[in-house]
């Protein structure tokens, strides 16, 4: 299951990255680490990005970007 596959509301725990890719290490840098909870805020319609709420700030990823995180519920 990924970042995209949430509903708005939900929480799950990141679990890792589906490949490695240069994009990674943003991600990281973002406070997107391995065992972090994240809730899912809102997705913009056709393919826009997600909304996502990381530790106690928000941030908007890429659709592409959130299908390359793996998460936990």
């Amino acid at each position: 299951m990924t970042i995209a596959s949430l509903e708005a509301g939900e929480i799950a725990t990141v679990e890792g990255y589906l490949n490695e890719q240069a994009s990674q290490s943003r991600l990281v840098e973002m406070g997107l680490l391995p065992g972090t909870p994240v809730r899912m805020i809102k997705k913009i319609p056709l393919n826009g990005p997600v909304e996502i709420k990381v530790r106690n700030f928000y941030l908007s990823l890429r659709r592409k970007d959130a299908r390359n995180i793996l998460i936990k519920k």
